[in-house]
């Protein structure tokens, strides 16, 4: 299986591009700063791109199984609302332009449910500097939600992500955070890399969101 990996050089897609190629995948990294990346493979490509362009995606992803968007403008950007729009929307038009069917992207916690019709983003407790990348990525879930061409997920990790350890061992949710008998909601960078590529083998959210969590 061939996928293309956008933002390969990100917190998420660095962990998602180690897990890709341990899992026996084909992968061509795409980012920004391809120099950055320090994985070397025989089955990794690496490319330059702007993904903000739709037509430069169709290049970069035509002929790829999947697309995996781990997207991100950056948290210090003080346009991340509007670059994360802007670029997610690229990279949705530019792999339907692709003829790429498989499209996942990885969001933010900030849409899950904490209770009925409330979510994370909009309670008091949110913090103010992740606001604008959360309702960027809330609004795009919004939008893919309506995309009836392409096979899509989102997946939206726990809320609480940090560097950790490779267990392979979680549970699944879909609009709601998954927390554990103490009431964290949390998993490590590494496992939620592998929760996305067993999705991209093994697909059980068709036009689903999901999200993870211990």
């Amino acid at each position: 299986m061939k996928i293309a990996l956008i933002g390969a050089t990100g917190f998420v897609g660095s962990a998602v591009l180690k897990e890709a190629l341990a899992q026996g995948l084909e992968v061509t990294a795409i980012a920004r700063h391809p120099e950055k990346i320090t994985e070397t493979s025989e089955a990794l490509t690496i490319k330059a791109g702007d993904v903000q362009n739709p037509e430069e995606v169709k290049a970069l992803v035509a002929g790829h199984d999947a697309v995996v968007s781990a997207y991100n403008p950056g948290w210090a950007n003080p346009n991340i609302y509007e670059d994360f729009l802007k670029g997610s929307d690229a990279i949705l038009e530019g792999t339907k332009a692709a003829g790429v069917n498989r499209l996942l992207v990885v969001g933010g916690a900030g849409s899950l449910e904490i209770q009925p019709g409330v979510q994370l983003v909009d309670t008091d407790s949110f913090p103010a500097e992740w606001k604008p990348g959360a309702l960027a990525a809330r609004d795009f879930l919004n939008v893919i939600r309506k995309e009836n061409e392409l096979d899509w997920t989102f997946l939206s990790p726990a809320i609480h992500l940090a560097p950790g350890e490779r267990t392979g061992v979680f549970r699944t949710g879909t609009d709601s955070p998954v927390f554990d008998e103490k009431g964290h909601c949390a998993i490590s960078v590494e496992d939620l890399a592998v929760a996305l590529v067993d999705e991209v083998r093994d697909p059980q959210f068709s036009r689903k969101r999901f999200t993870v969590g211990y």
